[in-house]
This record gives C-alpha cells, structure tokens and sequence, in this order.
C-alpha cells in the first residue's frame, strides 16, 4: 500500500495585522483551498484543525471551531496543537486518517491572530512548564534565544553580520514576488545593518516578525484524486514529526538545560538534522534530489543552520552555500522562494501549512516570478518547541 496522499487544494489568507479573529482566517484560506480542488465543503470527510492558544477558548478547539464556521456536515473532527510544528502535526494526522481508510477526503487548517510585539508568556504561574520557566528564570524571550545561535554560530563557524543580512536581502526579494507575504519590500543590506539592535547580534530586520494568518490543504487518497480527475497530483510523500534522542547534550534554546552524556554517547545527529534525516528516509531520497527547500527563518541566523540539519551542505559551510548563490531563485537549491518568516512573519499554527502551501505551487509550476524552474521535489522544516519535529517532502 502507498503511504501518498494527494494535495488536491491549498490556500492562504495573507498574512499582515488585519486586527480580526483567526477563525475568520482560516475560513478565508479553507474556502480557497477548497475551490483550488474543485470540492464543496460537504465533500469533506474529516477536518483537522491546528490550534491557537491566544485565541480564548475557541482556539483550543480549532477543528470544531472551523467546522462550525463552514457549516456543521458530521465531518470527523481533530485539534492539534505542537505550537510552530502544529501544522506539520495536522497533516499527519490527516493522512493517517485517509490511509487508514477513515476519509478519502480531509481538511486541515491553521490560523493564527497574534498579539503586537514579540510573543509573552502566558498569565499565571506555571514551574513545570519549561515555556514559562525560559521566560520567567531566564528572561529568555524568542529574540533572545535567536541571538545566541546566532552568537553560536559567529563563534563557532565564522558567520558575520554580513552574512546574516545576505539572507534578508535573498527572502526579501522573493517576498516581494508573493501576494500572500505581510512585506512585499525588497530590503538592502545596508538598510539591515541600520536597523535596531534587538538581540545582538540580530537587529530588527533580522528577525522575523509576529503577524495573522491562515492556511489550509485539502487531502486526499490517490484514488479519489484520480476519480476526480487529478490524474498527476502533487503528493506528500513523508512527514516527519520526530522527537530528540537521549542524551540531547547540546543545548538546544529555548529548553534551559541538556541531558547527562557522561553514561550513554550522544546521537549522531542533532534533533533539527534528525528530523530531516528521517523525512528523507520516509520518502527514499536525499538532499542531492530536491529542487527547493522552505525552511524555518525565525532570525537570519536559523535560515543558515536549516542548511545544514537539511544536509544540503557540510556542518559550518552554510554561509558559503549562501555566498555562493545557490540557496536564491536560480540558484543549485533555491530555499524559502515564498520569502520566509522574514517576509511573512509568525501565524504559529499556519506556518508548516504555508510552506506546504509554497511548496505545491512550486511543484505545480504555478508559482509566478518566484517559480522554481522544473521543480520536481520539496521539502518543507521547522521545529515546534520542546522536540516536535517538522518536515513534510512533497513530490510531482
């Protein structure tokens, strides 16, 4: 039996600060992915939802949520929350329910309606939860935790500011080909290096921003895609949503301590190279076979880490994949052709869907200027915190 499902539809609601509800965001993105496959809403066999925690009670609901919002029809209903891996999450859950014979077709969906500035710790008291820990012992805010990889990486493989700026000036131009991105603005490097300071060494331009958002995907099994007339359809072909092995020895922010490595060695890999390792491994290829890569640029400095745990060059030689150009439209691997978080900003539980999103276009040549010349082969990485593993490969 195939492990494939088909992408018969996908769609977006532009990410920006609209100030609505994220329910209305995820309809908007639900309703388009449905008319991209020429499906009703009562086709629908099942819904997953990818939840929001800041949207008050409903978010934590957020399949039943969007059911009712497009109209109760007895679909099966699923709410997942694995916070930036939330939708890599729903879409597995999606296609096991189709392999399993449960739907032929299904819905997933994720929206988010952030709150201004860089994200808070939720209210209360909470010291068994490492989120409020890393805010209230550490004051390690997101911004902050971006600047130490990033010092890490200064200290342990020679990147420069100026590196870091070349991945803004790259996703910006590609951010400024797509009518979904919140900044649609081709930035220089000057204007990166003149902007703030936020978490040296990262200045405001560095990091990504927090925005609203929505995106949905509509699942299907190979025969259904094909009764219904979809005789070439892009496919998921793995997703892979895997946990650290022990002893994670290497600090890995923002969890504020490591396991003992003194008893047991460590793992070959690193929990971010793990992940890709066994999406690669599921699908039955390998680096050398991808045409493009959207990866998880919460700061300038994470793009060029996801290179590397993507295997798409040697550990430290991240930035001479980027100087080199292979990693821009045109280039050997073009990554983050849809311009990134850094032209999208944080929609949390839309993100990995809006890659994938990207990624089906690509594989369907109907990405514009930004297309990626005979694309055959994606791959989509972020990570969710506290070990949730995020990468979908799809293939054409």
């Amino acid at each position: 039996m195939t492990a494939e499902v088909a992408v018969l539809g996908v769609g977006m609601h532009p990410w920006g600060k609209w100030g609505r509800g994220f329910v209305e965001y995820g309809v908007v993105a639900a309703r388009a992915a449905l008319a991209d496959a020429g499906l009703d809403w009562r086709d629908v066999g099942s819904i997953v939802g990818a939840d929001t925690v800041r949207g008050g009670y409903p978010g934590y609901v957020a399949g039943g949520t969007f059911a009712k919002a497009l109209g109760w029809q007895g679909a099966r209903v699923t709410s997942v929350y694995a916070a930036c891996a939330s939708g890599a999450q729903a879409i597995d859950a999606a296609r096991a329910q189709i392999l399993a014979g449960l739907a032929e077709v299904v819905l997933v969906v994720g929206a988010d309606a952030a709150p201004k500035g860089f994200f808070r710790p939720a209210g209360g008291d909470r010291p068994d939860d490492p989120d409020w820990l890393r805010f209230r012992v550490l004051g390690a805010t997101n911004p902050t935790y971006f600047g130490l990889y990033a010092r890490r990486r200064m200290a342990v493989h020679g990147d420069t500011a100026d590196d870091f700026a070349r991945v803004k000036v790259k996703n910006s131009a590609a951010g400024a080909l797509n009518p979904y991105a919140r900044y649609r603005k081709r930035v220089t490097a000057e204007e990166v290096a003149a902007s703030p300071v936020v978490s040296d060494p990262l200045r405001l331009l560095d990091i990504c921003a927090t925005s609203d958002g929505g995106a949905a995907l509509v699942l299907s099994s190979l025969e259904f895609a094909r009764r219904h007339g979809a005789a070439d359809p892009v496919r998921i072909r793995a997703v892979s949503t895997v946990t650290p092995r022990y002893p994670h020895a290497v600090l890995d922010l923002p969890d504020i301590a490591t396991d003992s490595a003194a008893a047991v060695e460590p793992a070959g890999r690193a929990f971010r190279a793990s992940i890709a390792a066994a999406a690669y491994e599921e699908a039955g290829i390998g680096p050398e076979d991808l045409s493009l890569a959207e990866v998880y640029d919460l700061s300038t400095a994470l793009e060029l880490q996801w290179y590397e745990d993507l295997a798409l060059c040697a550990e430290g030689e991240g930035t001479k994949l980027l100087r080199d150009g292979a990693t821009a439209l045109g280039g050997r691997i073009p990554v983050n052709v849809s311009g990134g978080l850094a032209s999208f900003g944080e929609a949390v539980p839309a993100q990995a869907l809006a890659q994938v999103c990207e990624v089906t276009w690509q594989l369907r040549g109907q990405a514009g200027g930004r297309q990626v010349t005979d694309a055959r082969v994606g791959i989509t990485a972020n990570q969710g915190l506290f070990g949730h593993g995020s990468a979908v490969v799809a293939v054409r």
